[in-house]
């Protein structure tokens, strides 16, 4: 990379030096930094093709996949909208083709108009505004310089990208603790934001921030967090998600925090190359690099000291901020909030309150390594658990995906690079792909390590990416998991080609043969024959099933949602929020019906098509439960996993580990149930000898768990809850003894 130690992949143009507004926090006029004073007003075109030139070149020369530019300012709408129009036009006949470009315009609002968001629509601009707030809280800063709200301009703004949600990228919100944190956080999720940035006040140790108290700033923020994260976390706030993710070991979604290196230079509008904009707070000059367009390449900026700096991770902090016990979220805070006697070798001027707002946070959103809350923690140990609990589970699983695929020891460049891609694209449509239960079979298994192209393809093929890209070939199919099978491809690999929504092989195959769902009542699964991770149960996979087969499934799986749904009202909802797959196992031996889960694949059950609906009901509630407490077992430590001893199940006639114990008894409290539900009904006879018989062993095993001395507290509470539902069902039907 000719020396340097990463490319450059995020942009920064001023396109326009001065601003409609005199907002008294702005970095760019009222900090340290004047170079602003010697600029021209506006980016000429000829500087305009000169930047897209350099940035074409430096994509070319590193292969880069995706870069980001972001139109700035001052305030970039006062480049009007012909210049805005051929500086846009100028990057795309540069950079489309090329790579993946994002675009997008950081703007106070107050000329927003129609013929703008014409043309950010017509080009795929994404639109971000400033807005501190309600009135109050925004026209404490955000004024014209006769001392005129801006207020109902960027209110007026903020409804023209609401009727055009394509172009509508977010809300940021500059910190003033002087203003009510509620009324700020209530008024910008008022407005629909797709997603809301709250920025600290950019400060240096030589000038601070106003501080009535030591973490003034965490408690703003933790008042609004609370709010937030009570309400459901109904929009994405990017700082405190990316405490979150980092919290998780992955990446930060915010330069404020985080270890991830710096890919960012800025543009000036004489076409002169800056590092990090935030800079201007430090000193007069801070941001310069000595460099401009005319006579450098991005190669040679990327090997200024100033910038390698800011790649050097945990490195690059001071000796205080590497022994600190939230370094890798926080991360040293925003590099410029470090400067202090000519250095940035110092934690950040906010470290007390970064410190105090990340403890808080993490404290609130994980219980052990991920995020349950208490009363969900409850609602499923108590065998049960609703639409929510069952989406909280998801959401766990789906952070232990990412950092299981994150670890596939073989990951070729190009699967990476698109499912990157992806994410930053189609979100959703990734984590549809990746939360497949057999995508994290395969990747816990760490073989055909391969094969992550073909996770990729599916994800791009679902996000409308176009791509070609080398997929694995396993028994002469190609898979690609969520979306359907290619047959008859030679060789060990194959080119798969996606382009304007269609797929294909490049070379000899059949064509793609989508996936198959059963569907019942709005409710929708996956039935999975062709995976080639599938096969990782009690019992054998049944092989590609044909129509016929396929029909048998459906009709019989029909009939079992509708008895769910109208004789296990309590388990319906966490079924519909978290079973997305079922695989079919071989036929089982004459008058046996066997199903089963794997560790590793939430969300699927396995089963032999059994002879009629309400036996495929039970084995769903049955199976589903060990699902879901899986996924517990992946969030908190039940038990001494160190123990050895063995304990009768009741059930069974060998002897079982404490987890066996523990999966079995919390799957047969669902048993007992199902039975219990037919106490009233046409077998009732039967019903009643199976719901005695199912309800005394669980209650057996419930005490045999309880006096183990193995259980940890988290354990002793799972038992106590499930104790407490046997103990429930005392006075119904069926109370009375076998």
């Amino acid at each position: 990379m000719s020396g340097i130690t990463l490319p450059f992949d995020q942009y920064v143009l001023k396109v326009h030096s001065r601003c409609d507004l005199a907002c008294d926090h702005c970095y760019v006029y009222e900090h340290a930094d004047q170079t602003w004073r010697s600029r021209p007003n506006v980016m000429s075109v000829e500087t305009a093709i000169l930047a897209a030139k350099r940035i074409a070149e430096h994509v070319k020369q590193h292969d880069v996949s995706t870069i980001h530019v972001v139109l700035h300012g001052g305030e970039p709408l006062l480049a009007g909208h012909d210049r805005l129009a051929e500086i846009v036009t100028l990057l795309r006949e540069q950079l489309d083709g090329l790579c993946h470009l994002n675009l997008a315009i950081h703007t106070n609002g107050v000329t927003l108009d129609e013929k703008f968001c014409d043309l950010f629509t017509e080009n795929g601009v994404k639109v971000g505004i400033s807005l501190d707030g309600d009135k109050i809280a925004n026209d404490r800063h955000r004024l014209f310089r006769n001392g005129r709200s801006s207020y109902q301009q960027v209110i007026q703004a903020v409804s023209l990208l609401r009727a055009r949600p394509e172009i509508y990228a977010g809300l940021l919100c500059t910190i003033d603790v002087a203003n009510d944190p509620i009324k700020v956080y209530d008024a910008l999720l008022s407005l629909e934001p797709p997603r809301v940035d709250f920025l600290l006040p950019h400060a240096t140790w030589e000038d601070p921030p106003p501080r009535p108290s030591a973490t003034a700033y965490a408690d703003w923020l933790i008042a609004i967090f609370d709010r937030w994260h009570a309400g459901g976390r109904p929009i994405p706030v990017r700082l405190f998600e990316s405490i979150i993710n980092t919290t998780h070991e992955r990446s930060s979604l915010s330069e404020a925090i985080g270890l991830e290196p710096s890919t960012l230079v800025v543009i000036e509008t004489d076409g002169g190359y800056e590092q990090v904009d935030s800079l201007k707070v430090a000193f007069d000059g801070a941001p310069a690099t000595g460099f401009d367009l005319a006579g450098s390449s991005l190669n040679e900026v990327a090997r200024h000291p100033g910038v390698q700096a800011r790649q050097r991770g945990l490195q690059g902090l001071s000796a205080t901020c590497q022994k600190c016990p939230v370094v890798r979220s926080c991360g040293g805070g925003l590099y410029p909030h470090r400067f202090r006697e000519d250095s940035f070798d110092h934690p950040s001027v906010y470290c007390a309150d970064l410190l105090a707002l990340i403890t808080h946070v993490q404290d609130h959103t994980t219980m052990t390594n991920h995020g349950l809350p208490p009363s969900t923690f409850d609602a499923l140990a108590a065998g049960y658990g609703g639409a929510e609990d069952i989406e909280a589970l998801a959401r766990s699983q789906a952070s232990i995906q990412r950092m299981i695929i994150a670890s596939v020891p073989e990951r070729p460049a190009a699967a990476w690079e698109l499912l990157v891609q992806a994410d930053r694209t189609d979100p959703a449509a990734l984590r549809t792909v990746l939360a497949h239960p057999y995508v994290r079979v395969w990747a816990a298994s760490r073989t055909h390590g391969g094969y992550l192209a073909n996770v990729a393809a599916a994800a791009a093929y679902r996000a409308g990416i176009d791509a070609k890209i080398l997929v694995q070939v396993l028994g002469g199919s190609v898979h690609l998991p969520t979306v359907g099978t290619f047959d008859d491809v030679t060789g060990d690999s194959a080119t798969l080609v996606i382009e304007g929504g269609s797929t294909w092989i490049d070379g000899p195959a059949t064509p793609l043969t989508e996936v198959r769902r059963l569907d019942a009542g709005g409710f929708s699964v996956l039935l999975e024959d062709r995976d080639p991770s599938r096969d990782c149960h009690q019992w054998p996979a049944a092989a590609k099933l044909g129509k016929t087969d396929f029909d048998a499934w459906h009709g019989c799986f029909s009939l079992a949602w509708q008895l769910i749904e109208s004789d296990y009202p309590e388990y319906a909802p966490g079924l519909r929020a978290g079973l997305s797959t079922i695989m079919p196992l071989a036929p089982a031996p004459a008058g046996k019906d066997v199903s089963s889960t794997a560790r590793h694949a939430f969300g699927a059950v396995a089963a032999a098509l059994p002879a009629d609906p309400a036996t495929l009901a039970l084995l769903l509630i049955h199976e589903f439960q060990h699902v879901k407490l899986g996924a517990m077992l992946d969030m908190f430590d039940l038990y001494d996993e160190s123990d050895s001893t063995l304990y009768h199940a009741p059930w069974r006639d060998d002897p079982r580990p404490l987890e066996g114990l523990l999966q079995g008894t919390y799957a047969h409290i669902a048993v007992s149930d199902f039975w219990r539900a037919r106490l009233t009904g046409p077998e009732r006879v039967r019903a009643h000898e199976q719901y005695v018989l199912w309800r005394a062993h669980t209650a057996r095993a419930i005490e045999t768990l309880a006096s183990s001395g193995r259980l940890t507290s988290f354990g002793e509470r799972l038992v106590g809850r499930m104790r407490e539902t046997v103990a429930s069902w005392e006075s119904g039907p069926g109370s009375s003894p076998a």
